[in-house]
């Protein structure tokens, strides 16, 4: 079942301001901080069913930032990537990103990936799913861009006060050694009573975390798994539905290591496809959920999901 625009309430704009001034050497900026013409989403929620999980997407903002080359192609060649783009009936001096934040229902928890950039948008999206923040009992990071952290916190207050922060080790000693102003300012304070859980932990039943290192140092990926059915959330794994997917061997301007970067899509690019497992990118279009189709040789392509999933 899916529940697409179920609230036309007054849009709210998403502010995408420049998250922090420049970190330090080897750090990177979050994507969000590079959007130029903000979209104005209303509440949007997408809702299927995974074995006995309910997985609701919720859109928590989008962005448009302008020269992709100079984020997608590092060192790409200027008229391949002109090609590709208009292959894909994309311009190539623009691109659109959404900011998509997934919500599972599990038997036990309500567990929240990620947290956006507005709380605003986020509470709205969460009552259009049903939800009050009070209800949420876990927030799983799956890694600590500004984008990714800057709904846990406002006024100096938790945005899911009953929720249980859950966050890569290996990500938190990295920040916590460079931090930016997200960090101090929505991590930092929660850190204390967080769980810090390393590759294979198990969040909850059916939630396992794997290490998918590059774009940050603790980038981690989470596999869902009920009654036999899987997903994957990839993270920031695929920054671009486009570009990253069938070009993984392009730099990404936000990987903080671009060659790991590289390997850590090209290895989840062959397994998604080979497996058949759908994935939800925070990046990719609204409701950002998808497969991954082709091989190395051929290229791979994202292939967004229709009715899979029933309507």
């Amino acid at each position: 079942m899916q529940d697409l625009d179920i609230s036309r309430r007054a849009a709210m704009t998403l502010g995408v301001a420049a998250c922090a001034a420049p970190v330090l050497a080897g750090r990177v900026e979050a994507q969000a901080a590079e959007a130029e013409s903000p979209a104005e989403p209303g509440p949007r929620v997408h809702r299927i069913s995974l074995g006995g999980f309910e997985v609701v997407t919720l859109l928590g903002g989008a962005s448009m930032s302008q020269n992709p080359i100079e984020t997608f192609g590092l060192g790409a060649n200027p008229e391949e990537f002109n090609a590709l783009s208009k292959a894909n009936f994309i311009p190539a001096d623009r691109s659109g990103a959404s900011f998509a934040l997934t919500l599972v229902k599990t038997p036990e928890a309500l567990v929240l990936f990620d947290t956006g950039m507005m709380p605003e948008i986020n509470a709205a999206a969460l009552a259009a799913a049903g939800h009050a923040p009070e209800e949420v009992t876990h927030v799983v990071l799956t890694h600590m861009h500004p984008d990714h952290i800057s709904g846990l916190i406002s006024g100096g207050k938790p945005n899911f006060p009953k929720a249980l922060l859950v966050a890569g080790r290996l990500e938190n000693e990295y920040w916590a050694a460079n931090p930016s102003d997200a960090y101090s300012a929505n991590v930092l304070p929660l850190i204390a009573k967080a769980r810090l859980i390393e590759d294979g932990d198990e969040v909850l039943p059916g939630i396992r975390a794997e290490a998918a290192f590059g774009h940050t140092p603790g980038h981690m990926v989470f596999l869902l798994e009920s009654e036999g059915e899987k997903l994957l959330i990839s993270g920031d794994s695929f920054n671009h539905y486009v570009y990253t997917v069938q070009r993984p061997g392009w730099h990404v301007r936000f990987d903080v290591d671009k060659d790991m970067g590289v390997e850590n899509r090209k290895r989840l690019l062959a397994r998604l496809a080979t497996e058949g497992i759908p994935l939800i990118s925070y990046h990719f279009p609204f409701p950002a959920l998808g497969y991954i189709g082709g091989d190395a040789e051929a290229g791979y392509r994202f292939f967004p999901a229709t009715y899979q999933f029933g309507w």
